[in-house]
C-alpha cells in the first residue's frame, strides 16, 4: 500500500492550491480516503474525507466553503482543492486510507496507511 501526496507549496493568503493523493497497492475504489494536516506543535487534525464512490464528503468546520475533496477512481487519485487560503492553513497535509467506519471520520485511529505528507505554507 502506498499513498503519495503532491501539490503543496508556498502561496499568499487568498490564493489556491490543489493537492493530489496518488494511491497504489490496494483496490482503491473500495476505500474512503481522508486528508489531515499537522501544524508545528499541534496535533494532526482531520480536514476532509471522501467515500469510496465519491458520493459522500465530509469537512472540518474550519475549512467548509473553502476546500473541496474529490476523487478519480480511474486514476486512483484523490484531490483537495483549497481556495481562499489563510495563514492558519499552514501545515503538512497528509492523505490516509480509512478502514474503520465509526461516526468520527476525523479520528486518526480510523485510518491505517498514511502518505509522507506535503507542505503547505500560506503567507500573510
Amino acid at each position: 500500500v502506498q499513498l503519495v501526496e503532491s501539490g503543496g507549496g508556498l502561496v499568499q493568503a487568498g490564493g489556491s492550491l490543489r493537492l493530489s493523493c496518488a494511491a497504489s497497492g490496494f483496490t482503491f475504489d473500495r476505500y474512503y480516503i481522508g486528508w489531515f494536516r499537522q501544524a508545528p506543535g499541534k496535533e494532526r487534525e482531520g480536514v476532509s474525507c471522501i467515500s469510496s464512490s465519491g458520493k459522500s464528503t465530509y469537512y472540518a468546520d474550519s475549512v467548509k466553503g473553502r476546500i473541496t475533496i474529490s476523487r478519480d477512481n480511474a486514476k486512483n487519485t484523490v484531490y483537495l482543492q483549497m481556495n481562499s487560503l489563510k495563514p492558519e492553513d499552514t501545515a503538512v497535509y497528509y492523505c490516509a486510507r480509512r478502514t474503520s467506519y465509526g461516526s468520527n471520520w476525523y479520528s486518526v485511529h480510523q485510518y491505517d496507511y498514511w502518505g509522507q505528507g506535503t507542505q503547505v505554507t500560506v503567507s500573510s
